[in-house]
């Protein structure tokens, strides 16, 4: 629950479970990853997979890149945005894990500087 506070006071973009596992699976395993496989991990259409990754690509924080091999594969890539956003999750799971009383000044979380930095 803390973890989920801090991240709602961070300011960050608020991410739906949908695109937050994929965000998860792009970052997590291995590539390449493209529309039909994620869809196919999360047992979902594609059409559902390509309208988070939407959202997902405005935020900066995954990239779609079409192969130079074969141009009509399109695989989905990290960013650095991305990498920051889910760092700053990563330090507010860990923060609440180590619980305790904390001043205000403290309960600002790593997201909170994440908020701005669309790339």
């Amino acid at each position: 629950m803390r973890a989920l506070v801090a991240y709602v006071r961070s300011g960050a973009p608020d991410l739906t479970n949908r695109q937050m596992a994929l965000l998860m699976i792009v970052y997590l395993t291995p590539g390449p990853h493209t529309v039909r496989g994620l869809a196919r991990v999360l047992g979902v259409s594609k059409p559902v997979v390509t309208r988070a990754l939407n959202t997902l690509g405005a935020l900066g924080y995954l990239r779609r890149e079409r192969d130079q091999d074969d141009r009509r594969n399109v695989f989905v890539v990290r960013t650095s945005s991305g990498a920051d956003f889910l760092e700053g999750f990563k330090r507010n799971i860990r923060g609440s894990e180590r619980g305790g009383e904390r001043n205000d000044a403290d309960r600002r979380p790593a997201l909170g500087q994440l908020a701005h930095a669309h790339r």
